[in-house]
């Protein structure tokens, strides 16, 4: 493996879990702003707060300790050592159906609700977020598309349409499409991420 590929894997592996840690402490903020907004409106004489403030808050599902959970991380990577046009890259991101949403990233949605996410995108460059004021004059080498089980609909599922957005992405750009570890997506190793999330899914070793 070259060293722009294992230069590539190492920012991926950053964002990914840059993003998925910075999310894990959003959640836990937002439960404490909801025990506090409980105790404010439950306590005697405390005023109510005002419907504005109380709609801003919005309850954080079942906290799934991360043991419990499994992520999986494809790679799309311009070819030839060379990097995508911010611009470009965003209006393939919006032609798959995916929207920018929480932590300055793309996300693929169950439906119109955004906290259904079934996966998501992040730049290759720290920390991962897109900037959408100055997209037109980056450059970017790749994306990293992940989903992190459980998922909001089922594993293989999810993982299709992780699959259709990569190769749907990576054929429009010419661009290579990689696994966890950079090396190229086989068709193996694509049947093997299967049967992880179906063993992961029903809580069996893989061997």
């Amino acid at each position: 493996m070259d060293g722009l590929r294992w230069l590539l894997l190492l920012f991926g592996v950053l964002a990914v879990a840059g993003v998925y840690f910075y999310s894990r402490i959003e959640r836990e903020k937002s439960e404490h702003s909801g025990a506090a907004i409980d105790e404010a409106e439950t306590s005697p004489g405390s005023p109510r707060l005002s419907p504005s403030i109380g709609d801003d808050v919005i309850s954080p599902p079942d906290e799934i300790p991360p043991e419990a959970q499994k992520i999986v991380t494809l790679r799309i990577v311009a070819s030839g050592n060379d990097a995508f046009s911010g611009e470009e890259l965003v209006l393939n991101l919006r032609g798959i159906g995916m929207r920018h949403g929480k932590f300055g990233i793309f996300h693929a949605y169950d439906g119109v609700d955004e906290n259904k996410i079934i996966f998501s995108a992040a730049s290759l460059i720290e920390p991962g977020s897109f900037d959408l004021e100055n997209i037109k004059e980056q450059k970017i080498p790749g994306i990293s598309l992940f989903m992190v089980l459980p998922s909001v609909i089922e594993g293989t599922d999810a993982f299709d349409l992780m699959m259709q957005a990569a190769r749907t992405v990576s054929l429009s750009l010419k661009a290579e499409l990689l696994d966890e570890s950079g090396s190229t997506l086989s068709v193996q190793r694509e049947r093997y991420i299967r049967e992880e999330i179906i063993q992961f899914e029903h809580g069996i070793d893989v061997v």
